[in-house]
């Protein structure tokens, strides 16, 4: 293997772990493809679960609250002016770098320093339909594959490829997975997700969505049938993976699991073993360090994610404890940080709003229709505590219960101690841009 392999680094929206190589009952046969050349990470979770933040945290190594994106990048929020991305690290080490697609991470691209924009529009989703056309995973598979037969990608090259997929899509007031392009499953035939009830507007989502995951599958086909026609493949560090959880209720948008998990496959032949499934903590910010490990680059101090490639070769690697999770702003004002061990998920809540915070897709989709009566009960406590060797779905907050007290006073420190030596805002009050009233400001928190 060259010490500097190329990249390509696929991406796409509102996926979580919602493949065949995870258990689920989708048809993905070039991810699980993937997912068996290479390791699959059970246990990777995103800093934020929410598009920007997440995907901020994915290209820094840093946490949103220290990069500065701690919203919707087409929002107030954006990087701050000093924070350095992955494409720069990899530009300063001798790769040619090259975006295909969705980014979303900036509203202004080419602050990012690649190379190379590939993509004839790179907007946030939260547009028109009509301009993702061409952020759609046949049409920006294809792009890459046409430069790479072509030779415009020189060796060694770093390609973010980013698919719009598996996000929601505005019709009539409603947001919704199906599309023209996409063949949706029956919905008497899906696999209800066990976070969320039978309902028919749960089905209806989650076979509509099954049609966008198979284009996300078709696409990853098609750039890796690209690197094996050119003779690459050996060669090249493949990463698969996504921002957050599905866009469903009680997922995207909430801090429990589903809606921070993520898929992480990676394949790198001589490096990585064939079929590998990891069970170890790993956090988003944890990829940008393990890229630039591999190709014997220093991880500046200021990066907060730790490289796991001693994990991938088989070292010495002393695993996580825990990772941690955060949001502040999506379409509403929403602080909330976590931290999560094996066993423990610790959540603190700093404002008064529902029980289950629904985004503004998820809440006006056939899922949200079905829920949220019930989810948006003005009953969130401030500190929830969820068992997860007992109750893995996050129902029963034991926060101060008997025999639990010790655990949250612990992992109460624990969050703090992060938020102190990350210098998290959240601390010193609300986050701006706010212009709540002042007797419904929950600050400081009870």
């Amino acid at each position: 293997m060259s010490d500097h392999p190329n990249i390509c680094l696929i991406h796409c929206h509102d996926l979580g772990r919602y493949l065949g190589c995870y258990g689920f009952d989708v048809d993905t046969p070039r991810l699980d493809a993937l997912a068996s050349d290479g390791a699959t990470f059970e246990n990777a979770f995103a800093t934020a679960p929410q598009c920007s933040p997440s995907r901020g945290s994915l290209m820094t190594g840093r946490y949103p609250h220290e990069n500065g994106l701690v919203g919707l990048a087409h929002d107030e929020p954006d990087l701050n002016d000093d924070e350095r991305v992955l494409p720069s690290y990899l530009s300063e080490a001798g790769y040619e770098t090259h975006l295909f697609g969705l980014q979303h991470v900036t509203e202004n691209p080419q602050r990012l320093g690649y190379d190379e924009l590939h993509s004839e529009r790179l907007l946030s989703p939260d547009v028109p339909p009509s301009v993702h056309e061409t952020a759609r995973a046949e049409k920006v598979s294809g792009t890459f594959a046409d430069r790479l037969e072509d030779g415009d990608l020189d060796d060694p090259f770093f390609a973010s490829i980013g698919f719009f997929e598996l996000h929601r899509i505005e019709d009539d007031d409603r947001f919704v997975f199906a599309d023209d392009p996409y063949e949706s499953a029956d919905p008497d035939e899906v696999e209800p997700l066990s976070y969320l009830p039978d309902e028919p507007g749960i089905r209806r989502d989650l076979a509509d969505a099954q049609g966008m995951v198979r284009a996300i599958d078709r696409g990853v086909g098609t750039v890796l049938d690209a690197l094996s026609d050119a003779g690459v493949d050996e060669d090249t560090l493949v990463i698969f993976t996504t921002e957050h959880g599905l866009a469903m209720p009680r997922a995207k948008g909430s801090v429990y699991d589903p809606g921070i998990e993520s898929a992480l496959l990676m394949s790198l032949p001589g490096v990585i073993e064939p079929g590998t499934r990891y069970q170890e903590l790993i956090s988003n910010v944890d990829v940008l360090p393990t890229i630039l490990d591999l190709i014997d680059e220093g991880v500046p101090k200021r990066v907060s994610g730790r490289s796991f490639l001693a994990l991938l070769r088989g070292g010495d690697y002393t695993p996580r404890g825990r990772v941690f999770a955060e949001m502040t702003w999506h379409d509403a004002y929403n602080p909330v940080r976590a931290i999560r061990t094996r066993r423990f998920k610790y959540v603190r809540n700093f404002w008064r709003l529902p029980n289950v915070y629904l985004t503004h897709d998820v809440r006006h989709s056939p899922s949200g229709e079905e829920v949220r009566d019930e989810f948006e009960r003005p009953n969130r406590p401030y500190e929830e505590l969820y068992d997860l060797e007992v109750d893995p779905h996050e129902r029963e907050n034991v926060a101060g219960d008997d025999g639990y007290e010790g655990t949250t006073a612990e992992l109460r420190e624990e969050l703090r101690e992060w938020m102190e030596t990350t210098d998290d805002p959240l601390l010193s009050g609300p986050v701006p841009p706010n212009n709540f009233e002042e007797e419904i400001m929950a600050w400081p928190p009870g």
